[in-house]
């Protein structure tokens, strides 16, 4: 069992043609996408006992997500995205972000989970942002730690308050992410390559096992500690860029689950692997969000999906994607 614990909430997506609402959250799209690429995954995150809400919690179980929590009484949250001429997204929100006392569920819900992810709003955003932390330190030492910090500078405004929250998610995980436009926020003036170079030796002596830098139509491009590797993007007509992030997150975090390196008994595996290696798991990924780019909204592809359309820039050796 996987876990993404996060924010869901509805994405109002304005556009030129009009407006649309559709389910969303950076950790919800990533429960999506886990869940289509056939992984068994958990939910953990909240919404209201609204219409919205019941809107969430169908997309969640139409995709096979487990959905442990019940709604609550407040209002679920809203993200309104204007997509400009390019399609890239400019956000702006409504949240309420908390959960509830787990304390007595703790062990029940992270029993059988051997990866748990989180990021977004949920890791910076009180007063859920503790009780996300205070989770991922009790699944570590069973579970690999995935993290995105996906910064939202609308919401969390304080680079330096927000900083000190991402690096501590950081050196608590075992796979990072974090777009070179989210690097380049948290620390101003300097290479964004740079600062993912630091980011892997946070939390030593087991922190990170790699880092991946996203870097739109430059292709994504990763560290660890046998090497760096770097893919091209894929070339794909571009709807819009909801949720590709997310996707690549998703089968960023599958690849290691495909390559049976999740868990925390397999942590000194991940840690070895060699900069081939992380070349072909940037590539999957890489894939997975071209395909998401391709159409509108935050829509994650299958692993059928995958395997029917893979570009030329895929490794053609078999074995793991």
């Amino acid at each position: 069992m996987l876990t993404v614990i996060g924010e869901g909430l509805i994405d109002v997506v304005r556009r030129a043609s009009g407006t649309e609402s559709h389910p969303g959250g950076s950790p919800l799209n990533v429960a999506v996408g886990l869940a289509r690429l056939d992984h068994p995954v958990q939910f953990v995150g909240r919404w209201g006992d609204d219409a919205n809400g019941r809107l969430l919690a169908e997309h969640l179980r139409g995709a096979n997500v487990l959905v442990p929590l019940p709604p609550d009484d407040s209002p679920t949250s809203v993200a309104t995205a204007e997509l400009d001429h390019r399609g890239a997204a400019t956000y702006h929100f409504e949240l309420d972000w908390h959960l509830p006392n787990l304390r007595d569920r703790l062990d029940t819900l992270l029993s059988a989970t051997t990866l748990v992810h989180t990021g977004s709003i949920a890791a910076v955003l009180e007063p859920g942002a503790d009780q996300v932390l205070r989770i991922v330190e009790r699944a570590r030492p069973r579970a690999t730690i995935g993290f995105d910090p996906n910064c939202r500078p609308t919401i969390t405004t304080d680079p330096e308050v927000v900083r000190g929250r991402v690096e501590r998610f950081v050196a608590l995980a075992d796979v990072v992410k974090a777009s070179d436009e989210d690097l380049a926020w948290l620390y101003p003036g300097v290479d964004p390559l740079d600062s993912a170079r630091r980011w892997l030796t946070l939390g030593a002596p087991e922190g990170p096992a790699f880092v991946v830098v996203t870097r739109g139509a430059e292709g994504p491009w990763a560290v660890g500690h046998d090497g760096e590797a770097a893919v091209p993007a894929p070339s794909v007509k571009v709807a819009d860029t909801v949720g590709a992030g997310d996707s690549f997150m998703a089968a960023l975090l599958s690849a290691v689950v495909d390559r049976e390196l999740d868990g925390a008994q397999r942590r000194s595996e991940l840690r070895r692997l060699d900069a081939r290696e992380l070349a072909r798991i940037l590539d999957f990924a890489a894939r997975a969000a071209a395909v998401t780019v391709s159409r509108p909204g935050a829509n994650p592809p299958s692993r059928a999906e995958l395997r029917a359309g893979a570009p030329a820039n895929s490794p053609q050796n078999g074995g793991a994607p």
